[in-house]
């Protein structure tokens, strides 16, 4: 594939947080003094030439987007005694009393996100900076090499990349025309936020997140039990192989795959874990309201470096950054 040459326009900082387990740059964040920049392709550019064709049947988007379940009022587990990453805050094991609320059964897709962006004329915050982080894998050599110096320093398999967004979630010269049924990414909480806003819903708490990722039991691991592959089956899309350079894809995908893959829990929720990380309403910390809290882990996690698609697992990013694996799903009040 043919690249159009990039031209570097500003020296980017980025402030990540460490993973303590090792290093794995979940926490990637957007750099609080960005603004936003002319296209790095020139006065020439027109992004309309790179735009997907959307017009996808709108019946058949609002056909699939209502589903969600009843996750019942009740006794539900938080936390974990298990802490496995003592810096994530994921223990102590408590009890907290929740009222019933409704979940998506599916986490977003670029099909239904596209629809609510030609209904409002809305634009993400990745498309409003002009950029996004892209993982190593997604790009090619002569594009890396272009960005060297533009990678992560604590984490250099991520790259901003300049035109990135979620109609090109591996930079301009991408196209989500074959993922349609995947989940949108590159999607910030405020992008989040407000598609839920729009469909009458809101993002979960991650209390409540946690709550729907057990399926009603207590002191279960994953989504689905304590065995990571019962009976060799696989059960999300997480990473195998050696990170970040081979992934083996024994799970079937590289990336994210199809939103209603992967059943994983009694409640009938897709992808809980894996696949990509899901925002939530709650705040980091009390003194930092920028930082909000994600969970689930994403199709880059694994147990040997960011084992965070544990249902106790919590990690977080401000709330206008956006990646390659980062996603939503949207909560209602019963």
């Amino acid at each position: 594939m043919l690249w159009i040459e990039i031209f570097i326009i500003a020296v980017l900082y980025f402030d990540l947080i460490q993973n303590e387990k090792s290093n794995c740059g979940c926490n990637v964040n957007r750099n609080n003094d960005d603004r936003r920049q002319d296209s790095v392709f020139g006065a020439g550019y027109d992004e309309s030439q790179c735009n997907v064709n959307l017009n996808e049947d709108i019946d058949d988007v609002e056909r699939n987007a209502g589903d969600m379940v009843l996750i019942p009022g009740g006794t539900y587990q938080l936390g974990t005694d298990d802490i496995v990453i003592e810096g994530d805050n994921e223990g102590p094991k408590r009890l907290i009393q929740l009222s019933s609320f409704y979940l998506d059964k599916y986490e977003v897709s670029n099909r239904e996100f596209s629809y609510f962006t030609r209904l409002t004329d809305f634009k993400t915050e990745a498309e409003v900076f002009g950029d996004s982080f892209v993982f190593t894998l997604f790009l090619n050599k002569t594009f890396k090499e272009e960005l060297k110096d533009y990678r992560v320093a604590q984490a250099p398999w991520w790259y901003k990349v300049s035109g990135a967004n979620w109609k090109h979630p591996n930079g301009p010269d991408s196209y989500i025309t074959d993922t349609m049924d995947h989940p949108v990414i590159h999607v910030s909480w405020n992008d989040a936020k407000a598609y839920c806003a729009w469909k009458g819903k809101r993002l979960p708490t991650e209390i409540e997140w946690e709550a729907a990722c057990r399926g009603g039991h207590r002191d279960t691991k994953y989504p689905w039990g304590n065995k990571l592959f019962p009976n060799r089956k696989h059960m999300a899309n997480i990473w195998q192989g050696t990170f970040p350079n081979y992934n083996s894809e024994k799970d079937g995908y590289i990336g994210t795959n199809p939103v209603h893959l992967f059943p994983q829990n009694e409640f009938g929720l897709h992808n809980i874990a894996g696949n990509v990380w899901e925002w939530t309403d709650s705040n980091w910390s009390l003194d930092d309201t920028k930082e909000k809290v994600k969970r689930g882990g994403s199709y880059l996690c694994h147990h040997s470096y960011c084992y965070r698609y544990r249902c106790s697992a919590r990690s977080h990013n401000t709330d206008d950054s956006s990646a390659g694996n980062l996603g939503f799903r949207c909560a209602k009040s019963a």
